[in-house]
């Protein structure tokens, strides 16, 4: 059995382990640098009370995966609308965490007053898009060579879903 909930300090070092798994594999994100968790710990110590970062955990509390609510733009007129990450821990995808997990993050949206959850993929990622897109986000549009990742450029597909 699996649950969601908001995550501490002491789950740092797992946040950070499935982070850079995410890193390393090239499926969704075009960072390429690992991150230690004393940079982690910082992250989520410096986030802003609406801004959750939540576990998905099994029986005995193991992080499996992570998600957050991330600022989308820093101006004003846009304080309704949120980014998101997710990332489940390499040994575990594909077993349906990440849906518990973008359920919980979009419950946990809308609690905390947000209008629109935002996100970029990767058209490669099949199995992130057909999770969004099971869980009602629409592809808002692609940019086209908009990042570089080991020395290619990738496009980012845009999704969005409004919560109210």
């Amino acid at each position: 059995m699996y649950s969601t909930r908001v995550a501490t300090v002491q789950d740092v070092v797992a946040i950070t382990k499935i982070y850079n798994e995410g890193i390393e594999d090239r499926i969704a994100t075009l960072e390429t640098r690992l991150r230690d968790s004393i940079e982690m710990e910082a992250w989520l110590s410096n986030r802003s009370e609406a801004h959750k970062v939540l576990v998905v955990v099994d029986d005995s509390n193991q992080v499996l995966g992570w998600a957050s609510l991330n600022v989308f733009n820093g101006r004003c007129c846009y304080s309704g609308v949120v980014d998101l990450s997710i990332y489940i821990g390499r040994s575990v995808r594909g077993k349906g965490l990440g849906k518990i997990l973008l359920q919980s993050l979009i419950d946990t949206a809308r609690v905390q007053g947000f209008h629109k959850l935002v996100l970029s993929t990767f058209k490669f990622n099949e199995g992130g898009q057909k999770l969004y897109q099971a869980m009602g986000f629409r592809e808002v549009g692609t940019y086209m060579q908009h990042g570089i990742l080991d020395g290619k450029w990738i496009d980012v597909t845009v999704m969005e879903k409004l919560l109210f």
